[in-house]
This record gives structure tokens, C-alpha cells and sequence, in this order.
């Protein structure tokens, strides 16, 4: 609809009393979501009550995509597109992705977007996640499956992954609390903690991974800058030839993990 001037500045004035430090851009994102002026208003009552701006409009913007993020579901984070540039740079002949810890699906969507129509297969825990994951892989004709990590996919899988992406919590259990309270009160916590040291689910996900990908293969994790040596470590020790991939415009720091 369109931004008309009064309409625009008592939402911004709203946002930027409840804290929004980038009012003005959330303000024309909310107008331009918005199909009417009582959605204009529960859209902003709603972030004024803290939940993510994604929650919110119902979508994020991730690399190029607008992705479906249902309220519950874990956010796709900027960050994360790095993740998925690293594997397009890596595969982009991939004829079978996965998208593990899936959330909404957005980096299996953009992967598929990237390559060239490969089969595309995601998997979450989280039952919300994977309706919402659904929606947004439809358009590449993907699959979603609920489970715990590998033994969420079909077996027909084992062994021939090309790029497995796992977009794991990495969250150390006493640190989730010192979280932004958007992600602290308004995503899973599956999707956020990842144990003691944060490592956890990563640990799983390469103690298995060598069994699901084909000879060549790549596993792709990110983490945070301290827990990346020992993520390499970990890899390794699973029999991945292991490295770390850095983005500091991104501030993000993703493993890369070939099966030989």
C-alpha cells in the first residue's frame, strides 16, 4: 500500500519507542506487507511487543528469496547466505542437496535456487519448521522429512549427498539466555542450543556424515569464531578433510568438511 507521510511517521515514532534501532527501514517493510490499515496496526503491535520483524511480515529477505518464516520458527539469519555461497562455489554440478536442521528451509531454497535443479531434500525435529520448510521448497519440487538429524532422511540417500548443509545450534546451554530476547522468547530452543560447548549437535551431525556423502562430497556447518578450531578438529576426527571458511564482513565462520 501505498507510504503515505502520516501513515509512515506515527508507525516509525511507534517502533522507535519501543527500542527499533532501524525504525524507518522496518517501517517501510511493515506498509509494504500490510493489506490494510487494522494489519498495519496489529503488525505493529506486534512488534512493539518484541517478536522478530520476520514473525512479523511473515517472511525474510535470504540470498535473493523471500522465505516463509512462521511464527515459532527459527529466523534465517544474514550470516548464514555465506554458508550457502561457500556450497554453490563448491558443487555447483550438485545433482543432491540436503538441508539438514533445516528450520524454514531457506538455505535448501536458495540452494536450490543456485544450482542446477538438483533433488533437494531438508529435515528438522520441529514439526512447525517443517510446514514452513515445505512451503518454501515446493517451487524446486523438494522434500521435507521430521526426524532427528540423518535419521529423518530416506535411506535411498545414504551415500550419495553431494552438498550436506547443517545449519546446527551452536548456541553453549548457559549462554542461551544471554541471547536478544527476539530469539530467546520467540524461536525453538532446538533451534538454539547446542550443549555444553555449543558442539553438540555438530559432533552428531559429523560422526554420521561420511556414511550420507557421496566420494567428494562436502558437509557444511557454520559456528562461532571460538568454537571453529574445534569444529575442524571434529571433522577431522570423523574422516573429513576439514577446513574453516571466514567471512568478517558476515562475522560468519562456516566448516567445510570433504568426504575423500
Amino acid at each position: 500500500m501505498p507510504l503515505l507521510p502520516p501513515v509512515f511517521d506515527s508507525v516509525v515514532a511507534a517502533l522507535r519507542s519501543a527500542g527499533c534501532v532501524f525504525a524507518e527501514d522496518e517501517a517501510e517493510l511493515i506498509l509494504s506487507t500490510a493489506g490494510t490499515p487494522d494489519d498495519i496496526a496489529t503488525m505493529v503491535d506486534r512488534r512493539v511487543a518484541g517478536l522478530p520483524l520476520e514473525h512479523v511480515l511473515g517472511w525474510a529477505g535470504f540470498h535473493g528469496l523471500r522465505i516463509a518464516v512462521d511464527p515459532g520458527v527459527f529466523v534465517p539469519r544474514r550470516r548464514t547466505e555465506f554458508l550457502v555461497d561457500q556450497a554453490v562455489a563448491l558443487a555447483r554440478g550438485a545433482s543432491l542437496v540436503v538441508d539438514l536442521c533445516c528450520g524454514s528451509g531457506a538455505v535448501g531454497a536458495a540452494l536450490a535456487a543456485s544450482l542446477s535443479e538438483p533433488e533437494l531434500h531438508a529435515a528438522d525435529i520441529d514439526p512447525a519448521a517443517v510446514r514452513c520448510a515445505r512451503r518454501n521448497v515446493a517451487p524446486f519440487s523438494g522434500h521435507v522429512h521430521e526426524g532427528d538429524l540423518f535419521a529423518a532422511l530416506p535411506d535411498t540417500l545414504r551415500g550419495r549427498i553431494d552438498i550436506l548443509a547443517a545449519n546446527v545450534p551452536y548456541v553453549p546451554t548457559d549462554e542461551v539466555g544471554l541471547l536478544p530476547a527476539e530469539a530467546r522468547d520467540h524461536e525453538p530452543l532446538v533451534a538454539l542450543d547446542g550443549g555444553s560447548d555449543g558442539l553438540d549437535v555438530l559432533r552428531r551431525v559429523a560422526a554420521e556424515a561420511p556414511q550420507w556423502l557421496a566420494p567428494g562430497g562436502c558437509l557444511l556447518v557454520e559456528t562461532s569464531e571460538r568454537q571453529a578450531s574445534r569444529a575442524v578438529e571434529v571433522f577431522t576426527r570423523s574422516g573429513l578433510t576439514g577446513r574453516l571458511a571466514v567471512s568478517e564482513e558476515l562475522y560468519a565462520n562456516v566448516v567445510i568438511g570433504t568426504r575423500p
